[in-house]
């Protein structure tokens, strides 16, 4: 293997490891405040400590962990007050997103859209909460690609609401909320007849919805 070679296999790594650790914290599966170590991480994901401190390093410019001296790296948590903060650019944000959606959107990613619902309506015609929660994901990501807008696109994908939304979570609630189907349907309605207007709004609901039914009023949260 040439110098090259080294290079590219050192990038690859990097990158899985990179891409492997920002989706295990999306996941939840860490609670916020949680110590990270590099020994636990390297081999979790078979890099080098150097290439695990520069990925850690770059998740936390991005701000999905923090770094103290003498407390080392930790899962991010967020206060109420930066939490609203995000939800409330994040409203703002994908309901401009939809609203270009249905301006731009492909008759290909409409198809996708619907496909992408049915999923979702048969999931939870089941009960399976999990794949619910997969197919809203997917169909959010969807809408975004759909608007064809890189630079809202862009500002969308820095923020970190996702981690928000599992710090704050209501473990007690039914899932997926009551209401929520249907608000997917009139996000997509409004996409597939050309109106603007009405897909900003009913982003703009479903998302604010969605919002509302988090613990953001409980300091035991």
């Amino acid at each position: 293997m040439d110098q090259n070679d080294d290079t590219k296999a050192a990038a690859t790594r990097y990158s899985q490891a990179y891409e492997g650790l920002k989706s295990l914290l999306l996941s939840g599966s860490i609670e916020p405040g949680t110590r990270l170590t590099e020994a636990d991480l390297t081999r979790m994901f078979d890099v080098s400590r150097s290439t695990m401190r520069s990925v850690l390093v770059r998740l936390t410019q991005e701000g999905y962990v923090t770094s103290e001296v003498n407390r080392g790296v930790r899962t991010r948590s967020f206060s109420v007050e930066e939490a609203i903060d995000i939800l409330e650019a994040r409203e703002t944000l994908e309901s401009a997103l939809a609203g270009k959606a249905a301006e731009r959107a492909t008759d290909a990613e409409i198809d996708a859209l619907r496909a992408t619902l049915a999923a979702m309506a048969e999931a939870q015609s089941r009960g399976d909460q999990t794949e619910y929660s997969k197919g809203n994901r997917q169909f959010h990501q969807q809408v975004k690609r759909a608007a064809h807008q890189e630079t809202l696109a862009a500002a969308y994908d820095r923020l970190l609401y996702p981690l928000v939304m599992r710090q704050y979570r209501n473990l007690t609630a039914h899932h997926p909320r009551t209401g929520s189907l249907e608000e997917h349907q009139a996000i997509l309605l409004a996409i597939v007849t050309r109106n603007p207007d009405a897909a900003i709004a009913a982003m703009r609901h479903h998302v604010g919805a969605a919002r509302h039914a988090l613990r953001l009023d409980d300091p035991d949260a």
